[in-house]
This record gives structure tokens, C-alpha cells and sequence, in this order.
């Protein structure tokens, strides 16, 4: 017997998805395959996962290789087509028990090589909770799943379905089982995590589930949440932001553009004033609280006085922590039948925002020199502030523990204790 070979492309959710087929598949038997995860966010991690596919065939010419993940519900077509692939499996398919037993017991014939349902019909949330996926130091736990919205450059609705929430009772006691084991960080994960409780009776809101957690779980040491979309924030997440000092302050806010144009054409919900306004009373509420944001460079139709717009935000919303994505377009989506904007252009934007990002996590590092910090350390010599700044110890600390110190400098990229 040989364990399965997993591959996973793309984002947090993804991987701990993988860690779910992983158990699935040892309960099931599945000996000897070869598993690739994929993701679909742009046409480039679809050519990467078909580069992978072929690269890990080459690597195991015997096993049997099955292509799963968000690109493999989105275009099924294209991965059954590969000579490689023995099997196609959707999203929902791969957190079913079922679909592990059928591949351990026969291999699918090629009657049944492509084995992927409507995302679209899926109503529930699958059961494939993970107890203490990630770090030795901090746990994720997936809350929510899918989204509801339609944003002209995406394809993730496609891939993942609509919006489904995980029940803040089956949360909280995941989360108990977590602290019990030892983890003194918790990370919530969704695809559109402010829309959690929507579908649920009673439709709570995120800040609900939040003050459950704190409350039902006293000995949880820090509670982290990903990545949000800051005009959905509920009043009851807002109040918790003010007063739980175990709620870390650091949020990840899906902006993706500064310019109102660009906004609507790409179907957000919100405007650049919505932004900064959000940015600046969740700092009003918690002054020590830092962000980080998703920003597309070189949308389509977008001039470089809307590009303006979109670089001036990093400083109006004082962001830290920028993820910028320069802009490709999706095959499918409404977005890649728009104006596309120069590929060179999009480049030099891209760099002119990284640029930006740069100096404002510069600045931020500058700004923590003498400040007492308390460190989650994610390895003897590594660990991160409560606003996620790295900090290097020259001193072993023990791994999993929080540990307190200050700040003597930094270089250019992590804080030095």
C-alpha cells in the first residue's frame, strides 16, 4: 500500500480541504492515486494546475490521477481531456465519503471519469470539519462556503455554489475540541465570510458567531478572522471589535478597487468613501487594529486617474498588508468581455501598488520599536504580533505558545525581539 499523493493549488480553504480528502481517503482504502486540487481564480492557476497534472504524471506514470477542485467544477471539459487524468471530481463530490469508496474500490471506468453535479443545487455545508488543520500554533476552521454575489471578474460562485454557513453550535464545539488540544489560535475561514448565518434560522450575522465563540470558549487565548467584506460588517462584529482584546486586531478586506467607476463596473457592493469610512471607525475603535486588502491592477477600462484612485486608497485607508492582483481575464466571466486594459500597463501598476504596500509594512515595522508585543510563535525562532507582523528571535521560544517581548528593530521584513 501506498498513500495518496495530494497536490493543492490555490487558497487557505482549498488546503484544508485537501487535509478532509486526505482522511477521507485513508477511511476509504485509496491506495496508489494521485490527487490535485485545483483552483480557478484567474486562466493562470488553471494553467498552472494543468502544468502540475502533467508534471506529477510524469513523476508517477502508474498511479492513478485524480483532478478535483474549483477549476475542475468550472471547466470539467478541460482536465477530462488530458491524456493524464484518470478521473474528474467536483467540489461537492470530493468532501462525500461515497466518492473516496467508489475510487478505492474499482477505479471508474471511463463511463464515469467526469463525476461533477451542480455546485448551484448544494444547500448544506459538507461535514469535513478538521480538527487543528495548519500550524502546531493556530487551527483554521472553516465557518462558511460559496458566495452569493456575482462580481464581474470572478469565478469562484462557480466553483464553490451559493452561500452555506456551518451552524455556530458545531463552530464552537469544534473550537472547545481545538483549545483542549492545546491551540491558542483560532482562525475562522469562508469563500464571502460576512455572509455567514444568511441561510441559517433566525439569519444571525458574523458578529453573532464571533461573540458566541468568545463567550462559549473562555480559554481560547486569540480569535483571528479572514478575510471580510467591510460592508457587510455587522453592528455586533463592530462592538466586539471595541471590546474583546482576544479578537485580534487585523482585518483583511476585500476593496479590490479605489475608484467608484471601477467599483460598479466590477459589481461591488460598496464605494471608495464606504471603504475609508469602514476603515477609519474600526480604527476609531480599536486604534492599534491594521489591515490588509485585495486590489486588482489594471481592471478593465481603467485609466490611470482611476489607477490613481486605486493607489491613493492604500494611504486614505492606511492599508499594511496588500495582496495586489494584476488583473487577467476569466474565460467566462463578464469582466473578460470588457475593454481589456494594456498588459504592460497592468504590469507597471501592479509594481506601482506593491511599491506602496512596501512602504506602508516599512512603516508600519518602524512604528513598533520599543512597543511590548505578545507572539503567537509559529516556530522556535518565528512568531507573529497580534496585528500579524512577523517578529525573529535569535533565542529558541517554545512553538504553539504566546510569548511575550519587545520590539528592538527591524529589517525591512520582520520585526526583531
Amino acid at each position: 500500500m501506498s498513500a495518496p499523493v495530494f497536490s493543492t493549488m490555490g487558497c487557505r480553504l482549498n488546503a484544508y480541504e485537501t487535509e478532509a480528502m486526505k482522511e477521507l481517503a485513508a477511511e476509504a482504502g485509496l491506495d496508489g492515486a494521485v490527487v490535485v486540487n485545483t483552483c480557478a481564480v484567474t486562466a493562470e492557476a488553471v494553467r498552472k494546475a494543468r502544468q502540475e497534472i502533467r508534471k506529477l504524471r510524469r513523476e508517477h506514470p502508474q498511479a492513478r490521477l485524480i483532478v478535483t477542485g474549483c477549476a475542475a467544477q468550472t471547466e470539467p471539459e478541460t482536465f477530462a481531456a488530458m491524456a493524464e487524468v484518470d478521473a474528474v471530481i467536483g467540489n461537492t463530490e470530493k468532501m462525500q465519503p461515497e466518492t473516496w469508496k467508489g475510487m478505492a474500490a474499482d477505479f471508474v471506468g471511463e463511463t464515469e471519469k467526469v463525476k461533477v453535479d451542480d455546485i448551484m443545487s448544494v444547500t448544506e455545508t459538507a461535514g469535513h470539519l478538521i480538527d487543528g488543520f495548519g500550524t502546531r500554533s493556530r487551527a483554521y476552521v472553516q465557518v462558511q462556503n460559496g458566495c452569493d454575489h456575482r462580481c464581474t471578474f470572478c469565478i469562484i460562485p462557480y466553483g464553490r455554489g451559493n452561500s452555506r454557513s456551518v451552524p455556530a453550535g458545531v463552530v464552537v464545539d469544534q473550537i472547545k475540541r481545538l483549545v483542549d488540544r492545546g491551540y491558542n489560535e483560532v482562525v475562522l475561514t469562508g469563500v464571502d465570510l460576512t455572509s455567514w448565518g444568511a441561510d441559517l434560522p433566525a439569519t444571525p450575522r458574523l458578529g453573532d458567531l464571533v461573540r458566541r465563540i468568545l463567550k462559549l470558549v473562555p480559554d481560547l487565548a486569540r480569535l483571528r478572522i479572514s478575510s471580510i467584506d467591510s460592508i457587510e460588517a455587522d453592528p455586533a462584529l463592530m462592538e466586539t471589535i471595541a471590546t474583546e482584546p482576544r479578537l485580534m486586531p487585523h482585518l483583511h478586506l476585500s476593496l479590490q478597487a479605489g475608484d467608484d467607476m471601477i467599483l460598479k463596473r466590477m459589481k461591488r457592493r460598496h464605494l471608495r468613501d464606504d471603504a475609508i469610512a469602514f476603515c477609519e471607525e474600526a480604527r476609531r475603535l480599536r486604534p492599534d487594529m491594521t489591515y490588509g486588502a485585495d486590489i486588482i491592477a489594471g481592471f478593465p477600462t481603467e485609466t490611470e486617474a482611476m489607477f490613481e484612485n486605486s493607489l491613493k486608497l492604500v494611504a486614505d485607508c492606511g492599508l499594511t498588508w496588500l495582496h495586489v492582483f494584476p488583473y487577467s481575464p476569466r474565460p467566462g466571466t463578464p469582466a473578460a468581455r470588457m475593454p481589456q486594459v494594456d498588459g504592460r500597463a497592468i504590469k507597471q501598476r501592479a509594481g506601482r501598488l506593491r511599491a506602496a504596500g512596501a512602504a506602508q509594512v516599512a512603516a508600519h515595522l518602524a512604528g513598533q520599536q520599543g512597543r511590548v508585543h505578545h507572539m503567537l510563535m509559529e516556530n522556535p525562532h518565528m512568531g507573529r504580533t497580534e496585528q500579524f507582523a512577523e517578529v525573529r528571535f535569535a533565542a529558541a521560544q517554545p512553538e504553539g505558545e504566546i510569548v511575550t517581548a519587545t520590539i528592538t528593530g527591524h529589517d525591512g521584513q520582520q520585526l526583531v525581539a
